[in-house]
């Protein structure tokens, strides 16, 4: 069993299912044959060829559609011979039609996907400008935090040193009251014996 593809149309992917579709229209054949021989070349499944058909390349081609039922009209009802002549001549004109519609189609395609694609790289464009402001704030912003951090650093330093030589001062201060009671004790002690 043969796999089928499942990735995006291409442009000439698209040309080749006009033209087989246009021709079996032109010819008297159905559509669905159409899709199940497009499906054969591009190794796709005749469903996703006529969803293709339906969804995008048929409002493409509405005058080559109705050219080539106007064609299968004419065919009816000329002879064979004329026939086969005007089936060449159709094949040619439509095809001159649609390389003509499509090459148009594909210019107005650029220009606005052009038209697109600047607007949005102007949106871009703003928006980063706006990020860089953005940006430049938060580097004075972060560089001010970092200011105040070292700041603060130095300054807890101090105060820990601080710390230190007052709770040194203090214990100093708490030994000398202790030595002082004692003293103060030893000469209640001694005025008691004399007494």
């Amino acid at each position: 069993m043969s796999s089928t593809r499942q990735d995006a149309w291409t442009h000439d992917e698209d040309l080749l299912l006009a033209e087989i579709v246009l021709r079996h229209i032109r010819e008297g054949g159905t559509q669905l044959q159409a899709f199940e021989k497009v499906g054969k070349e591009l190794t796709r499944t005749a469903a996703a060829c006529g969803f293709r058909w339906n969804s995008y390349v048929r409002k493409q081609y509405q005058s080559g559609i109705e050219l080539a039922k106007k064609q299968r009209k004419e065919r009816k009802q000329n002879p064979p011979v004329e026939e086969a002549v005007q089936v060449l001549e159709a094949d040619q004109t439509s095809l001159e039609v649609q390389a003509a519609i499509s090459e148009e189609e594909e210019k107005i395609f650029r220009f606005e996907d052009l038209v697109s694609y600047l607007k949005d790289l102007y949106e871009e464009a703003e928006k980063s400008s706006i990020q860089s402001e953005d940006l430049k704030t938060y580097k004075e912003q972060i560089e001010k935090l970092e200011k105040q951090l070292y700041y603060l650093a130095s300054e807890n330093e101090k105060l820990l040193k601080d710390l230190n030589s007052v709770q040194k001062d203090y214990r100093a201060l708490l030994d000398i009251m202790e030595r002082a009671r004692k003293m103060v004790e030893l000469k209640e002690e001694a005025s008691e014996q004399k007494v």
